[in-house]
């Protein structure tokens, strides 16, 4: 399927996004709950009991630049993992968070985005470059990759699950569905997920932020 397309198919979904949630539960193997949450939830971060996430990563952008755990400082972020690849899910999330930008108004210009790929072996920082450029996804995110290695510790930082399904070219990727909300102080403040829709997310992220 070429990259542009995709951004069809992930209108479409934002306006059935119960239907998806089954499909993506079926693409982590039937885990229920990701390690951020249920498909739909929110859920607030460093919660005894809860999911937390941030930390040391060093990874590549889709520039070509090494980045690391700094490039959160001073910046509301959310901070999501999938790949180029990804049949759904990613496309999905990337046109909700359009939503989100568009529904945040000049309040979406404080909240920077992050994509990290769980498929270094063919998620390039070009592959990146160009699939983050497609038509409906949001201007400025930020795409992540590196070796096997650093994708691995960036996924360990943020309680993130990902495995290979698969073999040869057609192989696909199991990962969780959270989106990180991090504050900038590069601590994890909420989960998000594309089910919620852009009105209820925003209205979370205004809550978060104006708590600090």
């Amino acid at each position: 399927m070429p990259r542009k397309s995709v951004v069809i198919f992930s209108a479409a979904c934002i306006g059935i996004a119960a239907a998806l949630a089954l499909v993506t539960l079926i693409v982590v193997q039937g885990r229920g709950e990701t390690r951020g949450g249920t498909a739909g939830q929110a859920i607030e971060a460093g919660v005894e009991g809860q999911p937390t996430a941030g930390g040391p990563f060093t990874l590549v952008n889709q520039d070509g630049a090494t980045v690391d755990q700094t490039l959160l400082d001073g910046k509301w972020s959310l901070v999501f993992f999938g790949f180029t690849y990804c049949p759904d899910y990613c496309p999905t999330t990337l046109a909700f968070l359009q939503a989100l930008k568009t529904e945040l108004g000049p309040e979406g210009e404080y909240l920077q985005m992050i994509f990290v790929s769980v498929d270094p072996a063919r998620d390039t920082p070009q592959a990146l470059k160009d699939y983050l450029s497609s038509d409906g996804f949001p201007e400025g995110v930020i795409g992540l990759t590196g070796t096997p290695e650093q994708v691995a510790a960036a996924a360990d930082a943020y309680d993130v699950f990902y495995s290979r399904s698969g073999e040869g070219e057609a192989y696909t990727m199991n990962h969780s569905l959270a989106i990180w909300l991090m504050g900038p102080d590069g601590k994890a403040r909420q989960t998000l997920n594309y089910e919620l829709g852009p009105e209820t997310a925003a209205d979370i992220f205004r809550r978060v932020r104006a708590r600090g």
